[in-house]
């Protein structure tokens, strides 16, 4: 018997959520396999299979980043130790296949450290039953379409629920979804049924080739009827000799006891069926696409007929606004997720997935920062690129700096003294300071470490004038070079207005006394003493001086110590090695 399947699109329903009253799970879908479903969906419908493989990829890109994965490598060398990339790629699979995506998350013994984080198999897991609006385990079976009443499913904690003996939780990345808490329906949840009309006609167009459209011959044998075995022999022989595909498929064969006995075929005729068939497929591909957000079927390999493809304008749009309101919204769910799990162990990275986009599609006009700029080409920049500047911003930033700087009158003041301050004072914490006195912090006044007809300054050494030196320490360089010093005053408040704050923590202000340049600067402050000028030769040694009144102030060993020479090679006291 010969079955016949009709595809109601109004009648699709979407999937139902179950509380199952034998067990602790949550069931998803008829027969518990709504994940099953949506893989089905994705192997039977070629448009929803690329649409899901294209947004995938771009999704994932080339991978995880992280715009501080220089400055903080080891932060990120820890990082690619426990999130390895095949198990990110599969996250974001199963995130974009099934509506969300399982981390399993593996800690050392005593939960004090995660050691791994490895992607799970979503469709293998049901939610259990909430407790005071809480989800704390999932359940694990590997077919739950056919387990079996003895069959007894693992237990395995959510995060954060499990006692400190379990070492093994399973973290839930999906997005909300009004309706929705123990799972959430695809993205694409509105064109399911457009990917199984897809695979409908498809499967109706093979079997056209393979058996025909309908009979396409009648053979009457008029002769009287044959024993069974007989008919057997003739239909074999007569189908080795004119069927397959390139006889038009099948053919009727009769066996009558006269010729007034005979079948009569009514040719059943379906007008225009080549271009009803081509209209359902053309439905069909166009409805999936809107489903999944598809600007223009080209971005993922889908040739078409729009002309899309032919204007460079109107496909760069398109690939802004697909990256925009498609592809970012997944990345910054799973950067959050992954932001999450990392920081228990310490782990806080500005991380981002490096775009598949081409860079002539990316609006740089409006980045505005250096950071900004990795996060959307992928492009990692040197040190020197990331503080970079326009010519009229560093012509803007020497002049702040000149604001700041003093030049000693050597008509009245004689140097007597240099050194790199070697005192071994309480570490410098910036964030203990009070904000100076803006009219205190001026050249050419008294600073709190004058004394006794002695100026106590500061000038940024040594002059190395390197091309790779970041553009600050160029120009602090070229105002030690003009014989232009800064009192302690000066210099803290370069820090608290973020004169080059772009190597701050973050972005944030930093102190320029200890910090000079940021990580791995390879400069330092040097304490400069003038004294009042009596004589032509002046110049007394550091014990001659301090006999003679001047008190040598105390600073903290940072402001003689390159950065790249500290125990952090300058990095911010919250880095972890």
């Amino acid at each position: 018997m010969n079955k016949i399947k009709i595809i109601n699109l109004s009648g699709y329903e979407v999937p139902s959520i179950r509380e199952s009253t034998r067990h602790n799970w949550v069931e998803y879908g008829d027969h518990n396999n709504y994940f099953g479903d949506l893989i089905e969906k994705y192997l039977g419908s070629p448009t929803n299979s690329r649409c899901i493989n294209g947004i995938s990829d771009l999704i994932y890109g080339r991978g995880l980043n992280a715009t501080d994965s220089e400055t903080n490598a080891v932060q990120f060398g820890k990082m690619q130790e426990i999130l390895r990339d095949k198990d990110v790629r599969k996250i974001v699979s199963d995130l974009k296949l099934l509506g969300q995506a399982a981390i399993q998350v593996v800690y050392n013994k005593g939960k004090t450290k995660i050691m791994s984080l490895r992607h799970f198999p979503t469709e293998t897991l049901r939610a259990e039953k909430a407790k005071d609006g809480k989800i704390e385990a999932f359940y694990y079976h590997p077919k739950w379409e056919d387990i079996k009443p003895s069959d007894k499913p693992k237990r395995i904690p959510a995060y954060k629920f499990g006692r400190k003996s379990e070492t093994v939780e399973i973290y839930c990345v999906k997005p909300y979804k009004a309706g929705f808490y123990y799972y959430s329906p695809v993205d694409y949840q509105g064109c399911l049924q457009y990917c199984s009309l897809e695979e409908e006609v498809s499967n109706y167009h093979i079997n056209n080739i393979q058996n025909g459209l309908q009979p396409s011959m009648l053979l009457n044998f008029n002769n009287g009827i044959p024993s069974d075995e007989a008919q057997q022999i003739i239909e074999s022989k007569i189908y080795d000799k004119f069927s397959g595909s390139s006889n038009a498929g099948k053919f009727i064969l009769c066996f009558n006891e006269d010729s007034e006995a005979q079948a009569n075929v009514e040719p059943i005729n379906l007008p225009d069926a080549h271009a009803q068939y081509e209209f359902l497929a053309k439905e069909s591909r166009e409805k999936i696409m809107i489903g999944h957000g598809v600007v223009s079927p080209i971005l993922l390999g889908i040739k078409d007929n729009t002309g899309f493809g032919n204007n460079a304008e109107e496909l760069r749009t398109a690939s802004v606004l697909m990256d925009n309101i498609v592809i970012r919204p997944f990345q910054t769910m799973l950067i959050n997720a992954f932001s999450e799990l990392l920081s228990f162990n310490g782990i806080n990275l500005n991380l981002y997935f490096t775009t598949l986009q081409p860079i002539e599609f990316t609006e740089l006009e409006n980045i505005e920062t250096k950071i900004k700029r990795e996060e959307e080409t992928g492009e990692k920049l040197s040190s020197q690129e990331k503080v970079d500047f326009t010519d009229d911003e560093g012509d803007d930033l020497l002049s702040q700096l000149e604001d700041f700087a003093e030049k000693i009158d050597e008509d009245d003041w004689e140097l007597v003294h240099t050194e790199k301050v070697e005192d071994t004072e309480k570490e410098f914490d910036f964030t203990t300071l009070s904000m100076p006195n803006e009219s205190d912090a001026k050249p050419n006044k008294v600073s709190s470490q004058d004394n006794s007809g002695y100026k106590i300054r500061y000038s940024y050494g040594p002059i190395k004038k390197s091309p790779t030196s970041r553009r600050f320490c160029q120009r602090m360089e070229i105002l030690s070079e003009r014989k232009l010093v800064f009192r302690k005053e000066d210099i803290t408040l370069m820090s608290f207005r973020g004169v080059n704050k772009e190597l701050g923590h973050k972005g944030q202000n930093y102190s320029l006394f200890k910090y000079k340049g940021g990580v791995n600067c390879q400069h330092y402050w040097e304490m400069k003493v003038y004294k009042k000028k009596v004589s032509e030769d002046n110049l007394v040694n550091e014990s001659e001086a301090i006999n003679d009144g001047m008190k040598e102030p105390k600073n903290p060993s940072e402001v003689s110590i390159a950065p790249k020479d500290m125990p952090n090679r300058g990095h911010h006291p919250n880095y972890k090695k």
